[in-house]
């Protein structure tokens, strides 16, 4: 739901699937055959795993990390994982890159510069659920483009301040 001065987007688990499962389908209409999905840690993460199950392809992991200071909320300097986790062999072939939003742009550009840089991978694609309106890049798919740039609440952020005290004391009876 966003809200009526546009600053802030807070999105259920519900909302939260659907949008990933419409990332899916824009991705299927397109036609586009992929051999590979290399998503984002850790906001692509959940989108990829479900583009992973949904398209049948072998799923890849490379961590990127821009935004600490302030709970997560003031982006720094960009931080690349040196190695792509994946469960066999090497990224190559027609790669998807998944993550969850395109925010100022900086890191999934950085990404696809890097990957661009790969001789192995011979097409590259990005899908992502949003796009702001302030990112200086634009993914090959996306579901929703966000004009105003609003702070999206993603429903995994209850995990950010949540310690294992805290979890605890939603079960004690």
């Amino acid at each position: 739901m966003l809200t009526d001065d546009g600053k802030h987007l807070y999105v259920s688990w519900d909302e939260y699937h659907m949008l990933i499962e419409r990332l899916a389908l824009k991705v299927h209409a397109s036609g586009w055959e992929f051999d590979q999905i290399l998503c984002l840690a850790r906001g692509g993460m959940r989108p990829g795993d479900v583009l992973s199950r949904v398209f049948d392809k072998p799923l890849a992991i490379m961590a990127t990390s821009s935004y600490r200071a302030e709970a997560g909320t003031i982006q720094g300097r960009l931080d690349m994982a040196k190695y792509i986790t994946l469960p066999k062999g090497e990224l190559a072939g027609r790669v998807l890159l998944v993550d969850d939003l395109a925010d100022s742009g900086v890191t999934l550009r950085a990404v696809v510069e890097r990957l661009r840089g790969m001789p192995s991978i011979s097409e590259l694609r990005s899908a992502v659920i949003w796009v702001k309106g302030v990112s200086s890049y634009t993914p090959d798919y996306f579901v929703e483009m966000l004009p105003t740039s609003p702070w999206i609440h993603q429903p995994f952020e209850e995990y950010d301040d949540l310690r294992p005290e805290g979890l605890a004391r939603k079960f004690v009876i």
